[in-house]
C-alpha cells in the first residue's frame, strides 16, 4: 500500500462509537468553491445511491479502494490524487463519506488550513474522540457527522462529511 492508501486504511479501521476518528491528508489539485456540507458537497449527496451518484456525472470511480461494502469515488472537478479518494459508496447506504476537498468550507467557514481554535469558536459543541480528534453532528443533518484532522499546528489537513450509519470504516 502506498503512504496515502495506507493512510485511509486507518482511517477505515479507527472509528469508535460509528464516528470517525484518523484520516490522512489528502493531495487535492483543485481549489473547491462552496459550501461542504450539511447534506453533500459538489452536486453529491450523503445517502445517495450508486446509482444517483453517478448519473449526476460529477464522480469517477477509483478501483484500487473497493472493499466488500464500499467503493471508492472521487470528484470529477476535484482530483484527489493517485493515492486517495473524495468520496465513498457504501453497498446499503450510498454515498456514506465524503472528504472536504481543497478550498471547501463548512457552513460554519470551517475548511482545510483552519486553526483549532477557529473550529472550536465555530463548533461550540465540538467533542473530541478517544483517539483526540474532534468530530460534531452536522448541525441541520442529524443524520451526518463532521470529523476534523488536526495536525502539531493546531490546523486542520482533513474533513470527513459522513453518515452516522455510514459502514465503510469501522
Amino acid at each position: 500500500m502506498t503512504r496515502h492508501t495506507t493512510a485511509r486504511a486507518a482511517l477505515a479501521t479507527t472509528l469508535a462509537a460509528g464516528l470517525l476518528l484518523a484520516a490522512a491528508p489528502s493531495a487535492q489539485a483543485a481549489t473547491a468553491p462552496g459550501t461542504f456540507g450539511p447534506y453533500g458537497y459538489g452536486g453529491v449527496r450523503l445517502g445517495m445511491s450508486a446509482k444517483a451518484a453517478k448519473a449526476t456525472g460529477k464522480i469517477r470511480y477509483k478501483r484500487p479502494f473497493d472493499s466488500e461494502t464500499c467503493s471508492g469515488w472521487e470528484l470529477k472537478a476535484h482530483p484527489a490524487g493517485k493515492d486517495a479518494v473524495g468520496l465513498y459508496i457504501s453497498k446499503k447506504r450510498g454515498v456514506a463519506m465524503i472528504f472536504a476537498p481543497k478550498g471547501a468550507r463548512t457552513p460554519a467557514g470551517i475548511g482545510l488550513g483552519s486553526t483549532l481554535t477557529s473550529l472550536k469558536k465555530a463548533y461550540p459543541g465540538l467533542k473530541t474522540a478517544a483517539s483526540g480528534y474532534p468530530y460534531i453532528k452536522v448541525p441541520g443533518n442529524s443524520k451526518a457527522y463532521y470529523a476534523f484532522l488536526v495536525n502539531s499546528k493546531n490546523r486542520i489537513y482533513e474533513i470527513a462529511l459522513a453518515l452516522n450509519t455510514q459502514d465503510c470504516a469501522n
